[in-house]
């Protein structure tokens, strides 16, 4: 029996590669907001052509992560308050239902990674690495929300960090953070006791303090 492959398109790699590096470097802050970007430039810090860095910006830009202007300019966006105040509450709608439904799959084993990546979030907030303290921040939710096992809910919630991302990383320069987060302490309680309302209560105050700053 004959089975036949197909050939792979060196573009359609090549595009995918750029996005998913400059998508998880817009998600961890490594990028300023309002900072222009350009094919040219996209192109020569990948090694790829124009064709894969326009494919990559066109699914950045229809992520919300990065920002097109009417003169064709791209860069990442500059949020305002009613939108930061927007993808505060989007947070806490999804996280809080992501994390209520992790909880009965809360074993042990979670439990100490979660406070192994919480000593990597210390680590960083003490080095005062803001890309590292964003990484590791998110790695904490994620790691917790993965045992929902809500694909689409997470997938959603991850849009939402992209599009914050340039923006958390403003947030952190600004408070400069000396402490990691009180909150997460509070969520690992939360789940050693089996305590869904503290556990939606610590989750919703998490996602949602830091970003109340920047809207006062």
């Amino acid at each position: 029996m004959l089975t036949h492959t197909r050939p792979t398109d060196p573009s359609s790699s090549a595009h995918d590669r750029v996005y998913r590096q400059l998508r998880t470097r817009i998600m961890h802050g490594e990028i300023a907001p309002g900072q222009a970007l350009t094919l040219r430039g996209i192109g020569k810090e990948f090694d790829v052509s124009m064709t894969p860095a326009r494919e990559a910006v066109r699914r950045l830009v229809a992520e919300g992560a990065l920002f097109l202007s009417s003169s064709g300019r791209v860069s990442t966006p500059e949020l305002t308050s009613d939108r930061i105040e927007e993808l505060a509450a989007l947070r806490a709608l999804l996280e809080v239902e992501l994390a209520s439904r992790a909880l009965p799959r809360a074993h042990m084993a979670l439990i100490e990674r979660l406070q192994t990546i919480n000593g990597n979030v210390a680590q960083a907030v003490e080095n005062r690495d803001a890309v590292s303290y964003i990484r590791t921040n998110l790695e904490f939710h994620r790691t917790l929300y993965l045992r929902a096992q809500a694909p689409a809910m997470l997938a959603m919630a991850e849009t939402v960090w992209l599009q914050l991302g340039p923006t958390m990383r403003a947030l952190y320069s600004r408070f400069r953070k000396s402490e990691p987060p009180h909150f997460h302490r509070l969520i690992i309680a939360a789940l050693k006791a089996g305590d869904e309302p503290g556990l939606r209560l610590a989750v919703r105050s998490d996602v949602t303090q830091g970003l109340k700053m920047l809207v006062r």
